[in-house]
């Protein structure tokens, strides 16, 4: 008599398709915010952080759930830290560097995360998720000299640089620190939002021209910005690191870049060519790798 086979186990659970929910949802961001020229990027943030959080905040208010929003010193520390700190240092970055250079070295977090994740209680980093997070920042590097945005300038933004690789090591820190919070409900995010967005929006008013965005297109774009890649993915991306496959997500996150790009081209706002097609590959691939057994 032949034993009754036991029920596979998804290779992908719940969470970790949460955090792939929000790294798609990243994909949209380039998208949305090309809809949203000569908007300051600290009001920016201000408004989109706004919106997310305050939108949680009328949803927990609803449910009767605003004690959710209580957690420890520690989680607020690391919350706000990572949402707000990593915004602020970007920006720094953008203003010291070449757009194109920061924001390459900045997503070296990817590959941080796959790396610090064997630091975790029980966890244990093999080969397999480092190549794969290789392969993956390999793709967004191809996509990068595909665009001409990297070259050897008269002088070398050494601030800029060390700017950007900060911005890395604050989101990789902050992602991969969020599983010693695992008891903390992702609710709490709500209120992480809100103090994020209170922050940059002092920043704006010390550091900024005041105004307010023009034009009913530029706040559509900055009301889906709130509701998506500002709002729901920062939840989603909570549920991910706490409980999914960290080194996973880490290496899938490279796909953010290539959706961006692709959702640029659905628009009309860029090119398909042949780098995009070997950068889809080498993400894939590194994905691929990487995948949970």
């Amino acid at each position: 008599m032949t034993k009754p086979d036991r029920a596979a186990k998804p290779a992908l659970s719940l969470p970790t398709l949460a955090g792939l929910g929000a790294i798609l949802l990243w994909g949209l961001l380039a998208l949305l915010t090309a809809s949203t020229a000569g908007v300051p990027p600290f009001l920016l943030t201000a408004l989109t952080f706004a919106i997310g959080g305050g939108l949680g905040l009328i949803v927990l208010a609803l449910r009767g759930q605003l004690g959710r929003l209580r957690q420890p010193a520690g989680a607020w520390a690391l919350g706000v830290g990572g949402l707000f700190g990593y915004h602020a240092v970007y920006f720094a970055a953008l203003k010291s560097a070449p757009p194109a250079e920061a924001s390459l070295i900045a997503y070296l977090w990817p590959l941080l995360i796959v790396l610090f994740s064997g630091l975790l209680p029980g966890e244990k980093l093999g080969m397999r998720p480092v190549f794969g997070a290789i392969a993956g920042f390999a793709g967004v590097l191809l996509l990068a000299l595909a665009k001409g945005g990297i070259g050897a300038g008269a002088a070398v933004p050494w601030l800029g640089y060390g700017l950007a690789l900060t911005c890395a090591f604050l989101w990789a820190g902050y992602s991969v620190l969020s599983r010693r919070f695992a008891e903390v409900p992702t609710e709490a995010v709500v209120g992480n939002c809100l103090v994020t967005a209170l922050l940059a929006g002092l920043a704006h008013l010390a550091l900024e021209p005041a105004g307010l965005p023009q034009g009913a297109g530029a706040w559509m774009a900055i009301v889906a910005l709130g509701l998506g890649p500002v709002g729901a993915a920062f939840f989603l991306w909570d549920i991910g690191m706490k409980k999914g496959d960290i080194r996973f997500l880490g290496t899938a996150s490279y796909a953010a870049p290539v959706i961006s790009t692709l959702a640029l081209v659905a628009a009309g706002r860029a090119e398909a060519g042949w780098p995009l097609a070997l950068a889809c590959l080498l993400i894939v691939g590194g994905a691929v790798i990487a995948r949970p057994r």
